[in-house]
């Protein structure tokens, strides 16, 4: 987008004619200005007294010297690891980096993650062990109108981005296929040819099932499986068990659509398979897009023009928020932790001793569940997210958030999780600072600063420099983005994600830079077309086999709860809550379920309702459709208090990716006396 700032003051919003949007703006960008004069901005550090004082405005000052030294304190009786560190993918590209090399140099800590962890950790698990490389899209986003077909796979495009339609328009315009794995009858799964309304949580059953009919139809690429790949005989094997009738018993997809969509991606000229949260928000979202992963390969997809398998990125910077070095196990580039070659290219980067730097902390989740408990952190630094709303088992993690002994949040906004907080530090919006993201496809972005932060604020970089010097770091952390980035380059330069060919004059000439872009390099659109990112150029077909959601339903829980997004809002609402013309359109929680288990429940359109899981229990207003499965009910989470979504989710991690799994529990819908 661009903005303009008018002489009245007002900032006038317009859509940038870019590859990615072709212009195109969703009712969120259009009315995203309005944030930046909101009345509800904080202007003014806030602290605490005592524990129980009520939240004061401070200098700043102030408010950096109480949290030096109380994390000083902290590390000194209870070690590095008594301060942990949560960052957003939200976060520009400069923002995480230093966000993590805080937490690494300035607090020595483990304890680090970030709330991508939530989000895309399934998608990237799958993509790093099948290519050696995460990257969402491994082609332009604009190379989706050219495939003759497209599959979405727990993904509603239309609603959480709408700009992306636009592509599947004109695909589907030049004659191109789309098939929609969702629960839901969403506005996406609408526009499909082929709607496969699944059970919650069985996708990869769906995937093994596909690939079944492939195989037994003789449509495997062979060539490409003997050149290209390593471990297909094992994954044959297991496809083998998943004829489409069994299949049929686990999704509730008819046999017959199963076949017909196999057989419309097998024989079509070119397809790609995009995974989103529906399919990746599991207890075995990590294997469950290995099984679509398979698919692609077995067909001889990946590499192939307009063809491939990709995952549909869900934050402003989730690409890049997830290769700088904020997760747990990650330093800058997508280097590994654990490994001795990664430590010493940042140790000396970094200007420090590579035994210095701690080791592979734990999850979002993991690091939230222990706060203020002998394994955990006894202070938190939150930056970019609001784990009072988005977090699984919300409860639980508010109660470990009031536990601990220091808690700090930097926001624009007085979050749920910044009322907790012992010290707020008002921070810039993204049209106040600059600095790069990257996109879906691995495209690098130069944000450019449109105007100054209201009296008061100041930016991430500059809350993370000072509170480092006040920890005795007094160079390496620069305030200045274009510093930060130059650093950050060095810092990626020959790892997966190389940014070292990067600059501001390509950024700001080009439509941005894909990754991996090395020095000299024009940067790299489209990914194996030759070979993968793995030591041997192959990529591995994993050997996954399908398994139930973590907790089955039973006669006290008999309905599949998921959960998603809405048009008009955005992840936990702290910023699309205060925008008046989003909230006329989506007001409050509700819930969807079917109108004939509606009548079952005596509920009418509009009733309130309490839902309930084994974690606790939300209300919402009712709202009855025919496009959601009998046996499924539909919140979003975009709401605190009563109608947190998250206060019903599991828990339940996935074993390799740590992810929650928010797309799935048990739960009941009980009548509220109207």
């Amino acid at each position: 987008m661009t903005l303009t700032k008018l002489p009245t003051g007002d900032i006038d919003v317009a859509g940038r004619e870019f590859p990615t949007n072709g212009g195109g703006l969703c009712h969120k960008g259009w009315t995203s200005a309005e944030l930046l004069t909101s009345d509800a901005r904080l202007t003014a550090p806030l602290m605490r007294a005592t524990k129980d004082s009520p939240l004061r405005e401070v200098d700043w000052e102030t408010a950096l010297d109480f949290i030096a030294d109380r994390f000083h304190q902290l590390r000194q009786t209870q070690g590095a690891d008594a301060v942990g560190v949560l960052g957003g993918g939200g976060l520009t590209n400069e923002k995480a980096y230093l966000l993590g090399k805080f937490a690494r140099v300035a607090l020595c800590t483990s304890k680090i993650d970030y709330n991508g962890r939530f989000c895309m950790s399934s998608a990237a698990a799958a993509g790093m062990r099948a290519f050696g490389l995460d990257r969402g899209l491994p082609f332009p986003l604009t190379d989706i109108a050219a495939a003759d077909v497209v599959v979405l796979i727990g993904s509603n495009v239309a609603e959480t981005m709408p700009p992306f339609m636009r592509h599947i328009a004109a695909q589907r315009a030049a004659g191109g296929r789309l098939i929609v794995i969702d629960p839901r009858r969403t506005p996406t799964a609408k526009d499909a040819t082929l709607h496969l309304q699944i059970t919650p949580g069985t996708d990869l059953a769906l995937a093994l099932g596909l690939l079944h009919v492939v195989v037994g139809d003789k449509l495997v690429d062979n060539g490409y499986v003997a050149a290209r790949t390593t471990g297909f005989d094992a994954v044959r094997r297991r496809a083998n068990e998943y004829w489409p009738e069994r299949v049929e018993t686990i999704t509730g997809i008819m046999a017959a659509d199963i076949r017909r969509a196999a057989r419309m991606i097998a024989t079509a000229n070119s397809a790609m398979l995009l995974t989103a949260r529906g399919a990746e928000q599991q207890s075995k979202g990590t294997d469950t897009v290995s099984a679509f992963i398979n698919l692609a390969l077995a067909l001889g997809l990946p590499g192939r023009p307009n063809s491939g398998y990709g995952c549909i990125t869900g934050q402003g910077n989730g690409q890049g928020g997830r290769e700088m070095g904020q997760k747990a196990d990650q330093l800058p580039g997508y280097r590994k932790l654990d490994d001795p070659v990664a430590r010493a290219h940042i140790a000396q980067v970094w200007d420090v001793d590579a035994d210095s730097l701690p080791g592979v902390g734990v999850s979002a989740y993991e690091l939230l569940d222990s706060l203020g408990t002998d394994d955990g952190p006894s202070a938190l630094l939150v930056m970019g997210t609001n784990p009072v709303v988005s977090a699984p088992h919300s409860r639980r993690v508010t109660d470990r958030l009031r536990s601990l002994d220091l808690l700090v949040v930097c926001d624009p906004f007085l979050s749920e999780t910044a009322e907790l907080a012992d010290v707020v530090l008002p921070v810039a919006q993204w049209a106040e600072e600059g600095g790069t993201v990257t996109n879906l496809e691995g495209r690098v972005l130069q944000r450019q600063r449109l105007m100054a932060p209201p009296a008061g604020v100041r930016t991430d970089l500059e809350v993370l420099s000072a509170l480092a010097d006040r920890l005795g770091c007094s160079t390496g952390f620069a305030a200045e983005p274009a510093e930060v980035f130059a650093e950050l380059r060095l810092a990626t330069a020959g790892a997966i994600a190389d940014y070292s060919g990067i600059d501001d004059t390509r950024l700001n000439s080009e439509a941005g830079v894909y990754w991996p872009c090395p020095a000299g390099s024009d940067g790299t659109p489209r990914m194996f077309a030759e070979s993968f990112a793995t030591p041997d150029g192959r990529a591995r077909f994993v050997d996954v086999d399908h398994r139930p959601i973590a907790e089955e339903l039973n006669a006290e829980y008999p309905l599949h709860l998921t959960t998603g997004r809405v048009l008009a809002h955005y992840q936990s609402g702290t910023q699309t809550r205060r925008v008046p013309d989003l909230v006329k359109v989506t007001p409050e929680a509700f819930v969807e379920l079917n109108a004939v288990l509606a009548a079952d429940l005596d509920v009418a359109d509009g009733d309130h309702v309490r839902i309930v899981s084994r974690r606790g229990s939300a209300t919402a207003k009712a709202r009855l459709t025919d496009h959601i499965r009998l046996d499924t009910i539909f919140m979003p989470f975009h709401w605190a208090g009563d109608g947190n979504a998250n206060q019903l989710t599991n828990p339940a991690l996935d074993p390799v990716s740590k992810m929650p799994e928010f797309k799935v529990c048990a739960a009941r819908v009980e009548r509220i006396e109207q």
